[in-house]
């Protein structure tokens, strides 16, 4: 006998609710499938699926194909690998924005920081090799220095100080941040009709884990491979030259001060 051939619905292999609810392409799964006017439809969840079967006519086609939202990437590698730069190239090219991970957390924080936090940014204030304007100043300076950091990090809240720790030592962001966060780009406008590349994130299976919970899917995720020979080749001539600079600096700064207390004395 001839089987009639099992025809896909309209979004194919894609959830019509979680397209039409979230504006998102997520794979259904066989075990939540229905059938309605001989297609069959996959759906994300069950209870995708039982929205589905109380109103059908909402979630399918009638005129026209239903409308596949804007291309979301998420753009992965090493620090170094090159996604900014390439980041930025295809952004420009596919007219979506370019959103990297971590420099939207340093501007998060940077009202109360007022400097860029973490290893690639540990560097000496501007101020550290300033020579005050009398020597009296000078202890003042020295001893003010702490609590005024102390001050800085108490006036940032808790959720700031968790996204700073992140940021300086890779502490895991808590979910309850990140829905403050990472949602707005697939469900607020004008990302949600324009698309993007989401350039460092995720940046652990703990946070692929966390997307994937919230249903909220990438088209693509793309992994930039680089040898490491490449990124120390690339990296190391520039730091080495800014230590240098900076032992330089601190040289000159010490004994600057050393010849203006004799001086003092004298």
């Amino acid at each position: 006998a001839n089987q009639k051939k099992r025809h896909m619905g309209d979004t194919k292999h894609f959830c019509p609710v979680s397209l039409k609810e979230d504006f998102v392409l997520y794979p259904g799964h066989q075990e939540h499938a229905a059938k309605y006017k001989e297609n069959i439809y996959c759906f994300s969840t069950s209870e995708y699926r039982d929205k589905f079967l109380k109103n059908p006519e909402e979630y399918v086609a009638h005129n026209e194909p239903p409308q596949a939202p804007p291309l979301r990437v998420c753009l992965l590698g090493v620090h170094g690998a090159g996604k900014s730069t390439c980041g930025r190239q295809i952004a420009d090219k596919l007219g979506i924005f370019h959103i990297q991970f971590e420099e939207y957390l340093q501007e998060l924080i940077l009202p109360k920081t007022k400097k860029k936090v973490g290893p690639s940014f540990d560097e000496d204030h501007e101020d550290d090799y300033k020579i005050p304007q009398n020597l009296e100043d000078f202890s003042q300076t020295m001893t003010k220095a702490k609590p005024e950091k102390t001050k800085e990090d108490m006036e940032l809240t808790a959720e700031e100080k968790a996204i700073k720790a992140n940021l300086m030592d890779n502490t895991e962001l808590p979910p309850e941040i990140l829905d403050k966060i990472v949602p707005d780009w697939w469900k607020k406008e004008p990302f949600r009709s324009t698309g993007f590349i989401l350039d460092g994130y995720p940046r652990s299976p703990d946070e692929a884990k966390y997307l994937s919970e919230r249903g909220l899917c990438p088209d693509a995720a793309v992994y930039i491979q680089v040898e490491e020979s490449d990124i120390l080749g690339r990296f190391f001539p520039p730091l080495l030259k800014k230590w240098k600079d900076r032992q330089c600096k601190k040289k000159e700064y010490k004994k600057k001060l050393k010849y203006l207390k004799a001086k003092k004395r004298a």
